[in-house]
């Protein structure tokens, strides 16, 4: 079982940013992609981002284009999500996956108006 350990959530008012992080315990190559998903209170989860881990190519939900971006760092197995203009609606908690059987604990982002 892989670990994923997200990091970096928190509390901004609209417009501003954050970078959110996820560990993961053994080298990004292992997995075809990485990719961050959230889920706001009473709503179903959603894909945010995803990237593949060979050849960088990456995919966004329309309502995050443009404001964030997804990475990685395999030197660390790390991948980041660098959330800029950020907005009420982007309110949820992240979620990082392989996309096949593990999920992080969840970093909150709260966005005020």
């Amino acid at each position: 079982q892989v670990q994923l350990v997200e990091s970096g959530g928190g509390s901004v008012e609209a417009g501003g940013s954050l970078r959110l992080s996820c560990a993961a315990s053994r080298n990004l190559f292992s997995f075809n992609t990485m990719a961050w998903y959230r889920q706001a209170p009473g709503k179903q989860r959603e894909l945010v981002a995803r990237i593949r881990t060979a050849g960088g190519f990456t995919n966004y939900t329309d309502s995050v284009k443009g404001r964030f971006t997804i990475s990685t760092d395999h030197a660390k197995n790390t991948v980041f999500l660098q959330m800029n203009s950020l907005k009420p609606e982007d309110t949820a908690v992240y979620f990082c996956t392989d996309e096949m059987r593990s999920w992080g604990q969840g970093t909150q982002v709260i966005v005020s108006s």
